[in-house]
Formats: structure tokens, sequence, C-alpha cells
């Protein structure tokens, strides 16, 4: 076994540790600003294998996460690292200016509509630099798709618009999305009925879910009714999660979906999530946006004593 070799064993049998790449995933943080933390300021204390890799721990994820918290309060990065760092409780601030989220909003909106790979995800990285996860998907990316969606349905915006916009955020949603699955219980199986397409909403909900410290298990678009039942018997989830953006979807499988709904707790979101439907199927309807659902449902749910979050 040649020295990478060792080195990609090792960390397969470390889950606690995970190169750079995958911690910028967890956090939504680029690489880049991690290393420059890592560099200035020592908020990241990795480890190497034999072969050199940086490997980061647990507890660097937790300083990430601290830090992010920190710099979306209104404090400068290297106050923020000195605080995270030592320990010391966090003086009385204010947050960032409400300009600088409308004006990487905006920036994010024009690079998409101008088709800008390079400059929309840019100003994503600097979202996620400066304020927290929950933050930018609940006052940038959320209320920037249902804006797309009214401008599509005005024909305001191209096939090319919508679908590169569509394609980029549900590239960055996935990556926020690596590890949920990792996640202690309780667990969460999350889908569009059948006939559903629109999933970005869902996507979204699973993420700020997962970083709850949820378990998902995601089946995305159009999945059917009896593949969703096939997995709840399998993993014995504590919660489904159903969403479209048609009633007709939902009442097309009532019988089905209330079938499901004795055996496990199932909530359905998204536009055609009605309380008539919810009445029909049996089910629970939230209609808040997917980051304050998430949160609904982590309330709901009962707690056991060693279950823990991310911080």
């Amino acid at each position: 076994m040649t020295e990478q070799e060792r080195d990609e064993a090792t960390l397969g049998t470390e889950p606690g540790y995970l190169r750079i790449g995958e911690l910028a995933k967890r956090t939504g943080v680029s690489p880049e600003l991690l290393r420059a933390w890592e560099q200035r300021y020592g908020l990241l204390q990795p480890t190497r294998t034999a072969g050199g890799f940086r490997l980061y721990s647990a507890a660097d994820e937790a300083r990430v996460r601290r830090m992010q918290d920190y710099v979306s309060g209104g404090f400068a990065a290297a106050q923020a690292a000195r605080l995270v760092l030592s320990g010391e409780p966090a003086p009385r601030t204010t947050s960032p200016p409400q300009t600088i989220l409308d004006d990487e909003a905006g920036n994010l909106a024009a690079s998409l509509d101008r088709l800008d790979e390079p400059a929309a995800n840019s100003a994503l990285d600097r979202l996620f630099s400066a304020y927290t996860v929950e933050t930018v998907l609940q006052d940038v990316v959320i209320p920037h798709l249902h804006r797309l969606g009214e401008r599509w349905e005005a024909g305001e915006v191209s096939v090319a618009q919508e679908h590169f916009a569509s394609n980029l955020i549900r590239g960055r949603l996935l990556g926020l999305a690596q590890g949920w699955g990792q996640g202690r219980d309780p667990g969460a199986v999350l889908a569009c009925v059948p006939g559903e397409q629109h999933e970005l909403g869902l996507l979204a909900f699973g993420v700020a879910l997962g970083r709850r410290g949820w378990r998902i298990t995601y089946l995305g678009a159009d999945s059917p009714i009896g593949t969703i039942a096939e997995v709840t018997r399998s993993l014995q989830p504590a919660v489904v999660v159903l969403t479209s953006v048609a009633p007709g979807n939902f009442l097309e499988h009532a019988r089905e979906i209330a079938d499901l709904a004795k055996r496990v707790r199932v909530v359905i979101a998204g536009a055609g999530a009605t309380p008539e439907v919810a009445r029909l199927t049996q089910t629970r309807v939230v209609e808040q946006d997917p980051v304050s659902a998430a949160g609904i449902v982590d309330r709901d749910q009962p707690r056991r004593p060693d279950l823990g979050r991310r911080s």
C-alpha cells in the first residue's frame, strides 16, 4: 500500500476528520477563506497525514461556525478569531448593516441574470463568509428563487437565465448538503411527490434541518409514494417531509400518503400544501419558508437527552 493509499484508508476510518473541501461544503465557507483564516489567525488547527494532507476535526468545524456567527454579528475577522480562540464572551455589538446583505443579494441577482458563474459564486462566497447559512438562505436565496419564478411567469427572464440560476443554486445547496446523511437521530426522509420536479425549496429545508443535527435521507424530485414507504419502513425516520407546488400532486396520491401517515409523522410543504390537502392526507402542513419550517419540525420533535446539534 502506498503512502497516499494509507492516507485514504485513514480518512475512511476517521469519520470525524475532513479535508478542506469537505469542511468548506459543510460550513458554506470557501476553501480560500478557510485557508486565510488558518494562516492569518490560527483559527484552524489541522493534523497532517504521513503524506502531508491536512485533516480538519469537529473542533475545527465548530470554530469555523462560531467565527461565522461573530462575523455575521458585526465583528471584524481578526476580533472574531480572537474571541473564538480565547473562548471569551462576545461584547455587545451591532449586526452587519442590512445594506451589505442587500448589496450582495443584488450582485448575486445581476450575476445570475448575465449568466456569470464566477461572479455569482463570488457573491455567494462573500455572503456565506459574512452571514450564517440560515440567514443567506432565508434572506437571499429563497427570496431570489421566488422572484425568479414570478419573473419567469411574467416573461421577464429567458429559459437560459432560469435554468442557469436554478442549476447554480442547486449546486451550491448540494454542496452545503454534504454530510447531512451522517447526522445523528432523529432522521428525516425528504421527497417531492410524484409529478413534482421543483426541489430547491426542499433542498434548502434539508440543509437547514441537517444543520440542526438531523440525519437526512434525500429522495428528491418525482418520488413514488411506494418508494418513500419502503425507505420509511427500512430507516424508521422520525418524520417524512413531502413537497409539491400543486395540490393535485398530493391529492392524486392522497390515500397512499394517508396510509404512510399512519406509520410515521408526515409533514407536507410547498405551494400545493393546503389545509384541505393536509386534512385529506392526514398530514400536517407547514406554510413557512424552508428555514423557518425546518425550525418548526425540529422544535416539535421529542428529544433524547444525548441528542447533539451542530454549533
